[in-house]
């Protein structure tokens, strides 16, 4: 392989590896997204005043999902079930948790149909910033191309050849994104 061609490569991993992350942070974020059934994921934000400071609560309990409109959350130490009660109702999450000796029983309420309305809009911001963030990419890749080209790296034809490949790469990402919201958006809207 020569010099240009292996920068190339270089350049290119990197943009595929950008853009990969960029669908993973997406993903993490609709996980968070209530869609009225219940998910252990739900609770990841959740951070429990423990032991002096701000712990995760999967770091203080199991966190589990034993029917489809309910978590549960079995603590270790029971001096930590009124915190981590007290963490999950002050999460901002809309949720009321009970607790039941060492569980805590977290009921997921159905979503009315503006809750849902409001769902699919958060889930197409967090698309449009995912958008944005593959395009910075693409340009960083781009950037990089011309200064391999200034520095006679590559010549002007492989320049507008590897854009257009860096370019094919950013509409399949972008693509996924999409075909990944409106997944996210039916299964916000399914009742």
């Amino acid at each position: 392989m020569s010099g240009s061609a292996a920068d190339y490569a270089s350049v290119k991993k990197d943009v595929k590896h950008r853009m990969d992350q960029t669908i993973e942070v997406l993903k993490k974020e609709f996980a968070g997204l209530r869609t009225g059934r219940a998910h252990i994921s739900l609770l990841d934000p959740v951070m429990v005043e423990a032991y002096g400071q701000a712990m995760p609560l999967q770091q203080v309990g199991t966190v589990g999902s034993p029917e489809p409109r309910m978590l549960t959350v079995s603590v270790w130490d029971k001096g930590m079930v009124k915190a981590t009660e007290k963490a999950i109702r002050d999460a901002g999450l809309g949720l009321n948790p009970m607790a039941d000796g060492q569980t805590i029983r977290v009921p997921i309420p159905p979503l009315t149909e503006e809750r849902r309305q409001d769902l699919t809009k958060v889930a197409s911001k967090y698309a449009e910033a995912a958008r944005v963030a593959v395009r910075n990419v693409r340009r960083d890749g781009n950037d990089a191309l011309k200064k391999m080209e200034k520095d006679g790296k590559i010549s002007q034809d492989e320049l507008h050849q590897y854009s257009a490949e860096i370019q094919k790469l950013t509409d399949d990402t972008i693509k996924h994104l999409d075909d990944t919201l409106e997944h996210k958006q039916k299964e916000i809207m399914h009742v």
